[in-house]
């Protein structure tokens, strides 16, 4: 044998070669089913971690939480921040569980109203802070963060399943990216359900486009006791289901039960939680009289969408709920969507994602709520960023770079910091 065989026999550069090393000592790899979202999972967390950066500096240079303003929750850290408004509701459920006690109605100078009460917010994410902290011993606060972060992956690794799906690996790892840094974004990785919802939701829908009935039944299920908007979820999973049964070919090629499994189980999370507030409060309908007389969130067929641009283009903000720069974000996303909504269908992608996003579009807009968490309540609809991520996909990695490094910068701002210090989250 040469002396060049003999040193490629040794060198672990060279294929085949063997390695040299300790007894006992392993190599650690990563699963090969892993792999393919090493790329969009270190895109997402490094833009994360950029934007989340300059927040804080931002916060820092505000100095409004230092001051123990209620407003963010009276905390004396930056990361307190990350759990005010719904957030602090959320740790309450976490903490105190559930009082479903009998509607409240005050009627002070004729107004009819509710009080307030922490069944609005549904039980997945509470439980699973709750959860966390008694394994790890982590502060509910920590164990909140946790959970949304580790969620924000599985969610990115979601968007990336099924962006690539349908557009290439290359669109899918931008799509993961884009995700990191769109309007509302800051959410992500606060105290917030965004995440938790987003992650259930990408990977329900790609158990639909990969005609796994029975998890997808499952997923939309869990959903269900996420948010009240997964109803726009579990519909597309049983329209979906409901067009495989309708289909002689799909019915030969798919079966039947798988189908039909999904469309009763879907629904289920949701139709539960809902039933057991109104039953605990006396009132089946009394989740839908809160949010409507507790907190002002109503559906009113894009009333109050329709008045909050009308005021916004005349320069007025003469509208329940106004904050002045979350709103004019608010309103260039919304001005955005007819074009994202086209290309999108222009890509023909399946009708589990386009009954799901067009659903939770109508939705959004739809319903009288804070305006300026317009961009939070739309993070769910992911597959708007198929047509943008594939046309990115075209550009070179050096004009890549420049785009996602200028947007994680920026971010910072718009993403986070105009939710939590100009409006409310």
């Amino acid at each position: 044998m040469s002396t060049a065989s003999s040193d490629a026999a040794t060198d672990p550069a060279v294929p085949g070669g063997q390695e040299e090393r300790p007894r006992g000592v392993r190599r650690l790899t990563v699963p090969a089913g892993l792999r393919p979202y090493l790329a969009p999972l270190l895109l997402y967390g490094t833009l994360k971690l950029v934007g989340l950066t300059v927040f804080v500096f931002l916060l820092e240079a505000a100095d409004e939480y230092q001051k123990k303003n209620p407003r963010f929750g009276g905390g004396a850290h930056w990361w307190d921040v990350l759990a005010t408004w719904d957030g602090w509701w959320y740790l309450q459920v976490a903490e105190k569980g559930y009082d479903p006690s009998p509607l409240e109605r005050l009627d002070p100078g004729g107004l009819f109203t509710v009080k307030q009460n922490s069944v609005a917010f549904f039980p997945l994410y509470p439980g699973l802070i709750r959860g966390v902290s008694e394994v790890t011993g982590l502060s509910l606060l920590g164990s909140g963060i946790l959970v949304s972060v580790l969620a924000s992956f599985v969610a990115a690794a979601g968007i990336y399943a099924v962006i690539s799906l349908l557009a290439g690996v290359r669109a899918g790892t931008i799509a993961a990216g884009l995700w990191a840094v769109v309007p509302g974004a800051g959410v992500e990785w606060a105290v917030y359900s965004e995440s938790l919802f987003v992650a259930i939701a990408a990977w329900c829908c790609y158990c639909v486009m990969k005609r796994r009935w029975v998890a997808a039944g499952l997923l939309a299920f869990v959903a269900g006791l996420n948010r009240p908007t997964s109803a726009a979820l579990i519909g597309a999973v049983g329209l979906a289901a409901l067009v495989t049964l309708a289909r002689r070919e799909s019915r030969r090629e798919h079966g039947v039960v798988g189908p039909v499994y999904a469309m009763v189980v879907a629904p289920l999370g949701l139709l539960t939680y809902v039933a057991w507030v109104g039953l605990s409060m006396g009132d089946l309908t009394a989740y839908f009289t809160l949010q409507r007389e507790g907190w002002a969130h109503y559906f009113d067929f894009g009333k109050y969408t329709l008045d909050v641009l009308g005021n916004t283009a005349i320069g007025k903000h003469d509208y329940l709920f106004a904050f002045s720069v979350p709103d004019l974000i608010a309103v260039q996303v919304v001005l955005a969507l007819p074009f994202l909504i086209a290309l999108m269908l222009r890509k023909r992608p399946p009708l589990v994602l386009v009954a799901y996003t067009l659903a939770s579009i109508v939705t959004v807009l739809g319903t009288q709520q804070i305006f300026g968490n317009t961009p939070r309540y739309l993070l769910p609809c992911f597959p708007l960023l198929l047509a943008p991520a594939a046309a990115m996909g075209r550009l070179k990695w050096p004009s890549l770079a420049v785009f996602f490094s200028t947007a994680a910068l920026a971010s910072g701002w718009y993403a986070h910091f105009v939710m939590f210090e100009l409006g409310i989250p």
